[in-house]
C-alpha cells in the first residue's frame, strides 16, 4: 500500500492505546500521566513493527492524541456521577473499535482529527453534576 498507510496505522493504533489506557487509568490520581506514558510505549512499538523509523512519530502523535482526549472524556464522566467500571469498559471496547477501524486505508488519519474533536465538543458542553430532587427544595 506504501508508507502513508503504515503511518497511518500507527497513528490510529496510538489512539486506540491512549484510549484504552485512559480508560483503565481514568480514576487514578495521575490517570493522564499514567495512560499517556502506557499509550507512547505502545505508539512506538506500533509504529516500529509498522515501518520501523518512519511509523514511530504517527504512533507517538496518536498515543498522545488518544490519551488526552479520552482522559478529558473519561474524567468528565466521573466527575458527573459515572463509575469507573463502566466507564472502563466503554472506553476499553471504544479502543477496540478504533484499532479496528484504523486498518482501513486514510481512517488512521481520520480518526486523529476525530478524537480530540469529539473531546473538545464534549467539554465545551459538559453539564455541572446532577442536582436530584434538592433543586425542588429552593
Amino acid at each position: 500500500m506504501g508508507e502513508w498507510y503504515e503511518i497511518g496505522v500507527a497513528l490510529g493504533l496510538g489512539v486506540a492505546a491512549g484510549i484504552f489506557f485512559a480508560g483503565l487509568l481514568a480514576g487514578w490520581r495521575y490517570g493522564l500521566a499514567a495512560s499517556t506514558l502506557g499509550a507512547l510505549v505502545v505508539g512506538v512499538v506500533a509504529g516500529f513493527l509498522l515501518n520501523e523509523w518512519l511509523g514511530v512519530p504517527g504512533g507517538l502523535l496518536g498515543a498522545v492524541i488518544g490519551a488526552v482526549s479520552a482522559s478529558v472524556l473519561a474524567r468528565g464522566a466521573l466527575r458527573r456521577g459515572g463509575g469507573a467500571g463502566g466507564t472502563a469498559f466503554l472506553l476499553v471496547s471504544a479502543a477496540i473499535v478504533v484499532a479496528l477501524v484504523a486498518l482501513i486505508p486514510v481512517a488512521g488519519y481520520v480518526i486523529a482529527v476525530f478524537v480530540p474533536a469529539l473531546a473538545i465538543r464534549r467539554a465545551r458542553r459538559e453539564p455541572d453534576r446532577y442536582a436530584g430532587l434538592r433543586t425542588l427544595a429552593k
